[in-house]
């Protein structure tokens, strides 16, 4: 039987900071990321942490200002398929809540043109994705305000929001679907539909 400790507990963060760490010289940047979906511990806790809509880190209502800790935390991040997200340890997982998407993709490179086209995004923590199957791009658009917000995905359920300045290139890089209803951007081989033609 799983055991939940969703109170906010101040002595949680330095026990998470030192699994944290434990994890950190386990997996060094630039090698594999940690197989937090196979990790499935038992305790779990709430000790305050969020995300904001501009991908800033707060614990408690005071924002996170260590990059280097934030890094670390990113790799341990967890969407489940009833859309809760949690940093996850082998000992113990610990609830985030996010307001929108976890990341923010702050840059997108595109290669070569047409069908034959890559879309690269940077993400703000530093990684980098390419859409396509493995890694698609959504667009949801609000019914009252008709405001576009696009995403990215970058791996397990966790997406990026693009930037409004990322998506104002993506936007330039688009073209008539076949249909020609529908604008859109070549991926890896993949069409992605961002909008109506003759909007935006």
């Amino acid at each position: 039987m799983a055991v939940s400790d969703m109170k906010s507990n101040a002595n949680s963060m330095p026990g998470l900071l030192k699994v944290l760490e434990e994890i950190g010289m386990a997996h060094p940047p630039g090698r594999s990321l940690p197989p937090v979906d196979q990790w499935h511990p038992e305790r779990a806790l709430e000790i305050g942490l969020e995300i904001r809509s501009d991908g800033s880190w707060w614990h408690e209502g005071t924002r996170i200002e260590r990059e280097k800790l934030i890094r670390l935390f990113s790799t341990i991040l967890r969407k489940d398929a009833d859309g809760s997200v949690w940093l996850v340890t082998p000992q113990e997982k610990v609830r985030v809540e996010v307001e929108d998407a976890p990341f923010i993709a702050v840059r997108i490179d595109a290669l070569d043109r047409g069908g034959a086209q890559q879309l690269v995004f940077t993400i703000n923590l530093g990684d980098t994705v390419m859409a396509g199957s493995e890694h698609p791009l959504r667009v949801d658009t609000d019914a009252q305000t008709l405001e576009p917000s696009p995403y990215v995905l970058v791996r397990g359920r966790l997406e990026a929001r693009l930037s409004r300045a990322v998506f104002y290139e993506l936007a330039e890089l688009a073209e008539p679907s076949e249909s020609g209803g529908m604008m859109g951007v070549w991926s890896d081989g993949v069409f992605f539909e961002i909008g109506p033609a003759g909007e935006g």
